[in-house]
């Protein structure tokens, strides 16, 4: 049979074993709870900067449309002038 403080021993030892098993645990758990937090963070940053890109592309199409207009009404008026009709 085997001696009783044996017994308690090897009980003991498996008990600080899962003791350090759960603060190591712990521990990983609070780290991997910050680099979410941190995930998060960056991902709300990111989107923020992808918004103001999506709203300076927009402001950009629309200054185009605008410009090639302008260069159409120009060109229009420039064909009127350079036209054989207007030649007087």
């Amino acid at each position: 049979m085997t001696d009783p403080n044996e017994q308690f021993e090897r009980l003991e030892q498996k008990l600080l074993k899962a003791i350090e098993l759960f603060k190591q645990t712990q521990t990983e758990k609070r780290a991997l709870a910050q680099e979410i937090e941190k995930l998060k963070g960056e991902t709300k940053e990111r989107a923020q900067g992808l918004t103001a890109m999506e709203r300076e592309l927009i402001a950009l199409r629309k200054e185009r449309e605008d410009v090639r207009s302008r260069v159409e009404k120009l060109l229009e008026r420039i064909d009127v002038l350079t036209s054989p009709d207007s030649e007087g």
